[in-house]
């Protein structure tokens, strides 16, 4: 019988993409390695991806719903410690940008953790990190859209001079409905959401070069010199000095940390193996510098009474920041500049979520997965469901907000948390159980500097995590003040891994595989093609160990020494069979 090569496999399956329509032959033979059909379409650009990480992190936004951790500090932490922080952050994103030029997929942090760890471990680990990195992402969705409440919230407090303060339970009336307008643009734009990241990024240039500008001007007379700019440190909390610097790097950390978004668009991006390394390193990097020259300009500009500016009747540091340099109308015009990109954050990372979860839920691992697994062709082949799965939840959790204050905080820190877990798990484990078996891809940081650069990133983003945990006022919270993260996050973590061990573990796999059957491996001869099957770096014997169970019946004739025990280490049991076997 005549058997088919294993590049025929994938090359057949690559032309029917390309015929459809959806990808091109070769962005759909890349995925069809990892082991899935095209089933979106390739819209994005590169420049399209770095789009949508950069207007997701919505640098002067997020940079004003995050003051409140760098002004106790002084302006010496603002300036100081946002350069330090985007530093690291950037060897973060080296370190994800060699796995996402290698394997580019939606899915790929659970994705890329299942296919380097250890047999014994990739199925928890992997079901952690899809958890962890879904609820993360939504964690985003929801401090952008309660920090766009917050701010457009303030705009009305300057129009009435400060004489209202909104109650809790109009902040969440104005967040959700912030939130179904997202799901809503969401799902009826999605033919043109590449171009929009275009107009988004421009927004958010607009708003910066209209903020450099206009600050100095404003307070050309009362302009902070260089020496407190650079070397004046402060401390309003009851921490030591130096922990209290370290606080102050909670605003890059939570502000540039939507890179990862270029992975889970990488399935509707074209040549997304060189087109998410580039998104990812370009969005870094120009938060790094864009964010320094901001913090520069506002520690330039900031009003030396620091505890006023915290303590601002208008509710938003920045807030305080722009009506002290430019006046009431300057304020609510750049206020109002502010929360329009705002809300345009929150469309970027309702789009990145809802692939992260249609992805995982294509793997069988989210509760009602089946429902949330079809595609919409009439939308423009877009998960629909999975957006307003994600709506829904958002919905949910933004709940917090009517608690209190210290609650709705830990929205934030879901997000830095929750995905820095996601992030870091999948550097670990290529690192330590599957260096050997990693491909670099086009983008690749060297072998000399490879593996350093991943420890690099793991240490940062432990450190991170436990920096998100931390009360900010200081060691001595009242319930008001409390940081709960740590609540929100362990419930996360536990819960999911809780759900593995009672039930997931008797289905979940790691990946569906919706391309290689096993009824393709019996298919291949007991020669060349055998050969080709078995040798390490084969796409179809990593996908056996990803999908389709611990059990595999192939031919052994031919095997090295070497490919056995590569088999063996992938949790393969194999026997020997005739031809006549196979040819049955």
């Amino acid at each position: 019988m005549a058997s088919p090569k294993a590049s025929d496999l994938v090359t057949r399956k690559a032309s029917v993409a390309s015929a459809s329509g959806l990808a091109s032959e070769d962005d759909a033979a890349v995925l069809a390695k990892l082991g899935y059909k095209q089933e979106l379409r390739r819209n994005f650009t590169m420049i399209e991806i770095f789009g949508i990480a950069f207007s997701i992190m919505g640098l002067l936004p997020s940079i004003a719903s995050t003051l409140v951790y760098s002004i106790p500090a002084g302006p010496a932490a603002m300036v100081w410690g946002w350069f330090l922080a985007s530093g690291f952050i950037f060897v973060v994103g080296l370190a994800m940008a060699d796995l996402g030029s290698s394997m580019p997929t939606s899915g790929g942090l659970y994705w890329w953790t299942h296919f380097f760890s250890s047999p014994a471990t990739r199925n928890p680990l992997s079901f952690l990190v899809g958890y962890s990195n879904t609820l993360g992402l939504v964690g985003g969705l929801c401090s952008i859209d309660y920090g766009f409440s917050l701010m457009f919230l303030s705009v009305i407090v300057i129009a009435r001079d400060g004489n209202w303060t909104p109650s809790n339970g109009v902040i969440y009336a104005t967040f959700l409905g912030c939130v179904l307008c997202h799901g809503i643009l969401a799902s009826v734009m999605s033919k043109i959401m590449g171009k929009l990241q275009t107009v988004f990024v421009v927004m958010n240039f607009v708003l910066i070069a209209a903020t450099v500008i206009a600050l100095p001007i404003g307070a050309k007379d009362r302009r902070n010199d260089g020496n407190y700019i650079f070397s004046q440190t402060g401390n309003l909390t009851t921490w030591p000095r130096g922990w209290a610097f370290m606080l102050s790097w909670l605003s890059p950390i939570w502000t540039i940390g939507a890179f990862d978004s270029c992975v889970h668009m990488s399935e509707e991006c074209k040549n997304a193996s060189q087109a998410v390394p580039a998104g990812i390193l370009m969005s870094i990097g120009s938060c790094w510098l864009f964010g320094l020259i901001i913090m520069i300009i506002l520690a330039a500009t900031i009003s030396p009474d620091l505890e006023s500016v915290i303590g601002s009747k208008f509710g938003q540091p920045m807030a305080q920041i722009y009506y002290d340099a430019i006046g009431k109308s300057g304020t609510m015009g750049l206020m109002s500049l502010l929360f329009i990109v705002q809300f345009l954050m929150g469309i970027s990372i309702l789009v990145a979520a809802s692939r992260q979860t249609w992805a995982f839920s294509r793997d069988g691992a989210l509760p009602f997965s089946s429902f949330f697994r079809p595609i919409s062709q009439r939308f423009g082949y877009v998960p629909l469901r999975a957006i307003w799965g994600c709506v829904f939840l958002a919905a949910v959790l933004g709940l917090l907000s009517l608690i209190a204050p210290a609650a709705a905080q830990a929205l934030f820190s879901l997000a830095v948390a929750g995905n820095n877990l996601a992030w870091g798990i999948p550097i670990f484990a290529r690192v330590v159980w599957g260096q050997r078996k990693f491909k670099p891809g086009p983008f690749y940081t060297g072998d000399r500097f490879s593996v350093p650069v991943a420890w690099t990133a793991i240490a940062f983003l432990v450190f991170g995590i436990v920096l998100s945990m931390v009360p900010v006022g200081g060691p001595n919270p009242t319930p008001q003040s409390m940081n709960y993260t740590v609540v929100i996050n362990v419930a996360v973590w536990f819960g999911s891994l809780s759900y593995y061990f009672l039930a997931a573990r008797k289905w979940f796999t790691g990946g569906f595989r919706s391309l290689v059957s096993l009824g393709e491996v019996l298919s291949y001869t007991l020669n060349s093609d055998l050969t080709t099957v078995c040798q390490p770096e084969s796409s179809l014997i990593e996908s056996f160990s990803l999908g389709l169970g611990p059990k595999i019946t192939i031919a052994t004739d031919d095997l090295t020494e070497e490919q056995q025990i590569t088999i063996r280490e992938e949790g393969l049991k194999v026997r020997d069979v005739t031809e006549d076997e196979i040819d049955k």
